[in-house]
């Protein structure tokens, strides 16, 4: 489900989401769809969308709260062990391997973290850079089957995270730079740019890199899993 809120920072939005909702910032995926800066005239805000695995007993999509919200029990995170714990640990591993090897390759799958509602996959193959694909995506829809079978495994309350060749932070470190290459491209034109099509979790990471920048404002536009975000010179808009 999705639901949305305000803030006049990233982290009192995603503070307020927690609060309301009744769950820990661990068990929710966050995308940041506007940032404005605060001035003279008018207050900062950030506005963000709330991903979370299915509906929240006493809220509405729309992020309506209901005063008979239930308590939700809160659990600790776990420590990784080196090996798979439990027979949906192994079968997550054994479907992976075997999808990679019905790919027509070969990879070795193991545990690389596990925490509350998240299980982190690590996939070692020859094959590792056509197992990521231009710009992640291949890893991105192999990561999409995981979470489709972890759901009808039963656990449609865990998110499958798969990695290889340490590529998710990799990208990470390649979108920060990206982010301010264009900030600094549009403060000295005095212009926007749109980014290329992006995933929630890139998308997230451009926004929170320019938050802090004063004359640079982000926007998400699009439809679907794949939006764009349009970085703006602050005033243009």
């Amino acid at each position: 489900m999705i639901y949305e809120f305000e803030g006049r920072t990233e982290k009192e939005a995603i503070d307020r989401a927690a609060a309301e909702l009744g769950l820990e910032k661990d068990n929710f995926d966050v995308e940041i769809l506007e940032t404005q800066k605060s001035g003279l005239f008018k207050k900062g805000f950030v506005k963000i969308q709330v991903h979370t695995d299915g509906p929240v007993p006493g809220y509405t999509a729309a992020g309506a709260p209901d005063e008979t919200k239930p308590e939700r029990p809160r659990r600790p995170r776990s420590i990784v062990p080196p090996v798979p714990a439990g027979d949906f640990e192994k079968n997550m591993i054994a479907f992976v391997e075997g999808v990679i090897e019905r790919m027509g390759y070969r990879g070795t799958v193991s545990i690389l973290y596990r925490e509350e509602r998240k299980l982190g996959l690590k996939v070692e193959s020859e094959n590792s850079s056509i197992l990521i694909g231009k710009k992640g995506k291949n890893l991105d829809a192999l990561q999409l089957l995981a979470n489709i079978y972890a759901g009808r495994q039963g656990h449609d309350e865990m998110r499958i995270i798969l990695d290889t060749e340490n590529y998710r932070l990799r990208r990470e470190e390649s979108l920060v730079r990206l982010a301010y290459t264009v900030a600094d491209r549009v403060r000295e034109n005095r212009a926007s740019v749109l980014l290329e099509p992006m995933n929630p979790f890139d998308r997230r990471l451009i926004h929170t890199t320019l938050n802090d920048i004063a004359d640079v404002e982000t926007k998400s536009e699009g439809e679907g899993l794949y939006k764009q975000v349009r970085v703006y010179y602050r005033g243009l808009r």
